[in-house]
């Protein structure tokens, strides 16, 4: 459940921003996230692996350009899939869209982006520990 993830490159990415209504917590949509994400994990073919982050308000200003500020209260759910048509099929299937509709009681806005793999890789380990430039 919470350990390391491997995406294949053919692999496309989904990424939802779920922006939550001005009093709603994090706390209060935590099971509903839990339980979507668990359904997807173990019934939909397709389905490479998941994450969840909730917005922690640091902004990096080296790496933004334009206004920002307005982000608001939301969390990112980010998903990998075979092929954006495997996605569609699962988040059409009844049982998803039931439990999607019941986050949505709590969303202000929810939009989902659908990216294909340009670039991928990690760390080598020779260079963990080698000074900055």
């Amino acid at each position: 459940m919470f350990d390391k993830i491997s995406i294949p490159y053919e692999s496309v990415m989904l990424f939802n921003i779920v922006k939550l209504k001005k009093n709603v917590t994090i706390e209060d949509v935590e099971g509903l996230i839990g339980e979507m994400c668990f359904v997807v994990k173990n019934n939909y073919p397709g389905f490479r692996a998941g994450q969840v982050f909730k917005y922690s308000g640091f902004i990096s200003k080296e790496g933004s350009v334009g206004d920002y500020g307005k982000e608001g209260n939301h969390i990112a759910i980010v998903t990998y899939w075979d092929s954006f048509e495997e996605h569609e099929k699962s988040h059409s299937h009844e049982t998803f869209k039931k439990l999607f509709s019941n986050l949505v009681e709590f969303c202000d806005d929810a939009k989902e982006l659908g990216y294909e793999l340009l670039w991928q890789g990690e760390q080598e380990p020779e260079n963990i520990y080698k000074a900055t430039i």
